[in-house]
């Protein structure tokens, strides 16, 4: 058989081949077989220079021909597979594009963006520390006693540690530990908050989950007073829920401030009337807060005598299920798109 008859052949047997082709994927491997870099027909032009001149036009017009008609033959299969796919999954392509969906920021970060804007208004800079703590920072540092509560297993999420050895390292159940690296690196002046992710055994349920963010305040200074406190946690809560916001600082106890006060706010939803929500008492309970307890600052190296400061923390959940109308903490980690996405 000599080559002109060898590239009929190979029509032939394309022809044949191309019968058989009923998919995409078998489509390609034709193409490939034929017309790749590898192919047989182009192993044909490689040959070219090994022909007889006299034979050598004839051989190469048939060459050319017998690609011209493989190329044009697989781009007709190419259409009639596509047609067919078409009516197989029954594809209207008059029918509109789909837009992609476009995310948002989560409405926790909306709230913290927005808590954060407020505070560098009014000069605190932005202070972040470590998620896992040692109990130094956590506890001793913070005046917590060995017999507090928050100390137990069944409060705080505990790290694992050899066998034998005392409880060191944890999930830290406030942002209040940062706090305290700050006073501990930098002198008075301070002022400063620290947001962040805390934990804490609590029972999932529409009030309480054991993942939830925090912002914590610290001012440190000579001559800060309890009224400085008040004045700027009330100028916080008119700038998020709006200026007929009033505030109460009811007495409490916290480990590390001394005097202690529990926040409230006028009730947003019937704006100190009293309702359901607040329990007719037009108030609601945001956080705690007060000055900074003397043992405290002497553990950092600022003498008490010479410095006051307080400090407050709020949950951003709290804030965020007031100002959307939110009635239950799960639903900021259930990852809804349809919840989600309301907030943009």
């Amino acid at each position: 058989m000599n080559l002109i008859d060898e590239i009929y052949g190979l029509r032939t047997k394309f022809d044949a081949e191309a019968i058989k082709v009923n998919d995409s994927e078998a489509l390609e491997q034709l193409r490939v077989a034929y017309l790749g870099r590898k192919g047989v027909i182009s192993a044909l032009f490689n040959r070219m220079s090994d022909i007889d001149p006299k034979e050598r036009g004839a051989f190469g017009k048939a060459l050319n021909e017998l690609k011209a008609q493989t190329t044009e033959k697989l781009d007709e299969l190419k259409i009639t597979l596509g047609k067919a796919t078409e009516k197989k999954y029954k594809i209207d392509l008059t029918l509109p594009g789909r837009r992609d969906i476009r995310g948002g920021l989560h409405p926790l970060t909306l709230i913290m963006d927005e808590i954060i804007d407020i505070f560098r208004g009014m000069g605190f800079a932005v202070e972040t520390g470590p998620e896992t703590e040692t109990v130094y920072y956590n506890f001793d540092a913070l005046n917590t006693p060995h017999w507090h509560p928050a100390r137990d297993l069944t409060d705080t999420f505990y790290l694992d540690v050899p066998s034998g050895k005392p409880l060191e390292w944890l999930l830290r159940t406030e942002t209040s530990p940062v706090q305290i690296r700050v006073m501990e690196r930098q002198k008075p002046p301070i002022r400063i908050i620290a947001p962040g992710k805390t934990y804490r055994k609590d029972k999932p349920d529409a009030s309480h989950s054991p993942y939830f963010m925090q912002v914590e305040g610290l001012y440190v200074d000579r001559g800060v007073t309890m009224a400085d406190l008040k004045g700027t946690v009330l100028a916080f809560y008119r700038a998020v829920f709006g200026p007929d916001t009033n505030t109460r600082f009811r007495p409490h106890f916290f480990p590390f401030t001394e005097p202690s006060a529990e926040v409230d706010v006028t009730c947003v939803f019937c704006k100190g009337k009293g309702c359901r929500v607040c329990k007719k008492t037009g108030w609601l309970e945001m956080g705690g807060s007060g000055m900074v307890d003397p043992n405290v600052l002497e553990g950092v190296g600022i003498d008490p005598e010479i410095y006051t400061g307080w400090a407050f923390g709020l949950g951003i959940e709290r804030i965020a299920m007031l100002k959307y109308g939110v009635d239950d903490i799960r639903l900021f980690y259930e990852n809804d798109l349809r919840f989600l996405g309301q907030f943009g």
